[in-house]
Order: C-alpha cells, then structure tokens, then sequence
C-alpha cells in the first residue's frame, strides 16, 4: 500500500524501510481513459498523469520517435530511460504509477537503464496499489541499478498480468528479471534472459516475493556473484505465495540457492511447483529450495545440484535445509546426482516419470497421449512413463 500509507515495508527480516512520504501528489481521482501510447513520447508522458489509463497501440523500438531522446544509451546523459513513478528525495515525494497499462501484446524493444547507485529501476520504477500492468512483452532491455531492480518494475504491489521480460538487469538488492520486489499479484508471466545481483534476494522473475505468484516461470541464467544469496531460479526470497510455477534457470550463488527459490521463510508457501536447471553454490543449496522454513507441497525437482558441504553447507536433491513443513514433494536422484535431501522423497528417473508415484499421494494429474494434448481440467498432466510431470497449461 506504498501510496496509502505513510510508509514503506519490506519484510525480509532483513530490512526496514519507513520514510515519510507525500502520497498526495499524485492524485486520487478517476482515471483518464484510452490515453495511447505510440512513441517513446507518449510513453514518457505517462508520468504525467499516473492515474491515468493507457493502451500499447504499436511495438516500440530503437527506431520508434524519442527513443534517441529517453531511452537509448546515450539519453539523460548515459543513465537512459528514467523510471515511471518513483521516490523523489529532498522532500520525500511517492510518484508511484496507481494508473493502468495495457500493451496490448505488443513488444517494447531496447529499453536501456544505467543507474547504478539508484533505487525502484525499471521500466516503472514503482507500481502501487491499484495500478496495473498487463499484456506487455520487454525484449532486448537492458538494465542496471541498484536496489529494487527489474525490467519491468523495480517494486510493485499492485498486479502484474500476462507479461514477459527478456532482460539483462543487474543490480545489488531485489533484483530480477521482471520484477525487482513483489508485494501484489503477478500471474501468467515469465521471463527470459540474464540477471545478476551483488548482494541478495536475487531471482529469474523476481529478487524477492511478499505476495502471490500463479502460473508463471522463468528460464534463462541467475547469477548471484561471491558472497550473494538468497538466490533462485523464480525467486530469491519468498515470503509470500507461490503457485502453479516453475523455473528452468541455471542457477549460481553462495547462500540460500535454489532452483525454485532461494529461501522460503516462515509463512512463504510453494505449491504445485518445480524446477529443472542446475543448481551451483556453497551453503544450502536445493535443486528446489535452498533454506525451506515455510510449507512446500506437491512440488519437483530434477536439475543437476552442486554445492560445497566441507564449508558447513548443506545440499539437498530438493531442499538443503528445512525447519519448514515438506509434504508430496520429489526430486531426480539421478540426474540431480544428489541421494539427500534435507525434505522430500527422492525417486529414480523412471519413477519421476510414472504417473504413480505422484497420484499415489493425492496430485491433482492424469494421464495424456501427448505433450501437446493438454487436459486443463488438472493442474498436472503427464505422458506416462515418458515425460516429467508438467503444468497443463504449460506452452
């Protein structure tokens, strides 16, 4: 509730961030309607009215009008693309983006961002409560900050829908390819690329996770650099709730590393998920969780694991430590190369494969001829005997 409250919270156990703020300033009332975006323009006009209503009528890319101007290597003297809604200091203002964007599937193109030491970066740097982004694919962007980094935004707490992000984004803290902080609800998302965090809560489609994630995945590479952690293949961190979602990111940090997530605090629930890159760190590694204290259930994995134990780390075919609740969860023993696991029940590749072992423990699955016969009426479908389980509505 970053524009209705006086405050800002992020609870990671971590850190606190509480500043007074002046939401008033960007106003309350109705929103504008139909306003279309079909330049870099337009597009920089929406901080103007961040209430307002938009449609993507068009792609943009580096040929698009404005684009040299706001968004290019060379704009605002090498930093690029300013970030739609923001915190202003000296006094602290909150220009958070409570409006709605509808891209229309339409793609925005070579997005770059260099701002290093700066927080809430991406296309949108902060979308509020109330706000909502839906339908719009990032490709080819470009970007770096600080803390609260993502291509499509930095931190929301609004809703996310239908949207992809094909980025490289580096950053510190709360770093990941599509979102940097999630506080709202993101579905039917996913991202692509690279991402690499300095410090921690880094992920493949978001560093950190206080709200709900449903029927998303990432792929790509997740890169947390020496010393890094809490580091995940969908998430870094997940206080919140996870969903019918997966991540075949390969995945390298130090601390808290997963193919899943990183660490799954106390209250963070993982459900009807899984993971299938390799997984490389030092201390808890998981080829699903790194650090589970929270619930998972009815969840795989089947990635290559590799981790340091001689240092006092665990590693884990599924978890690496757990102090959480683990229920109908399973991992590869074989392609993992891991015959332990701090929870769950590792199976060879021919019983991860068997339709058996996951209904026998009451999984939402049924049988189908092919990959490409879908029965959406179960969250799980599977050739049997040929295929890993896989969500049904999976591309």
């Amino acid at each position: 509730m970053l524009g209705k409250l006086n405050c800002y919270v992020v609870r990671a156990g971590v850190f606190l961030i509480a500043t007074a703020l002046i939401a008033g300033t960007v106003g309350c009332g109705p929103h504008s309607q139909n306003l279309k975006i079909q330049t870099w323009y337009d597009l920089d006009a929406v901080r103007g009215n961040l209430t307002g209503s938009y449609i993507l009528m068009n792609d943009l890319d580096s040929a698009t009008a404005g684009y040299d101007e706001l968004a290019s290597p060379t704009a605002n003297a090498g930093k690029g693309w300013e970030p739609i809604g923001t915190i202003l200091a000296q006094p602290y203002v909150l220009r958070s983006f409570v409006g709605s964007f509808d891209g229309q599937g339409h793609e925005i193109r070579d997005l770059f961002i260099n701002r290093l030491g700066e927080e809430y970066v991406g296309l949108f740097g902060i979308v509020d409560e109330g706000g909502q982004v839906e339908d719009i694919r990032l490709v080819n962007a470009t970007v770096t900050g600080y803390r609260f980094v993502g291509g499509l935004a930095g931190a929301s707490v609004g809703a996310v829908h239908d949207s992809y992000s094909s980025s490289s984004v580096t950053g510190y803290e709360e770093v990941g390819r599509l979102i940097g902080f999630n506080g709202g609800n993101v579905s039917n998302s996913y991202s692509g690329g690279n991402v690499t965090g300095l410090g921690r809560f880094v992920g493949g489609l978001m560093g950190e996770n206080e709200g709900t994630v449903s029927n998303s995945y990432s792929g790509g590479n997740v890169t947390g650099e020496t010393g890094a952690g809490w580091v995940g293949g969908l998430t870094g961190f997940n206080g919140g709730t996870v969903t019918n979602s997966y991540s075949s990111d390969n995945v390298t940090g130090w601390r808290h590393v997963g193919g899943l997530v990183g660490f799954n605090d106390y209250g963070g629930t993982v459900s009807d998920c899984y993971s299938t890159g390799s997984v490389t760190g030092i201390v808890d590694v998981g080829g699903l969780v790194g650090y589970n204290d929270g619930t998972l259930s009815n969840c795989y994995s089947s990635g290559n694991v590799t981790g340091d134990a001689s240092v006092g780390g665990d590693v884990g075919g599924l978890v690496a430590s757990n102090d959480g609740s683990v229920s109908n969860s399973f991992w590869d023993i074989e392609t993992s190369r891991q015959s332990n696991s701090a929870a769950g029940t590792g199976k060879t590749t021919a019983q991860m494969k068997d339709i058996v072992t996951f209904s026998g423990v009451g999984w939402n699955i049924t049988a189908v001829a092919n990959p490409g016969a879908r029965n959406p009426s179960y969250i799980w479908n599977i050739v049997d005997a040929r295929t890993y389980p896989f969500l049904s509505w999976q591309s």
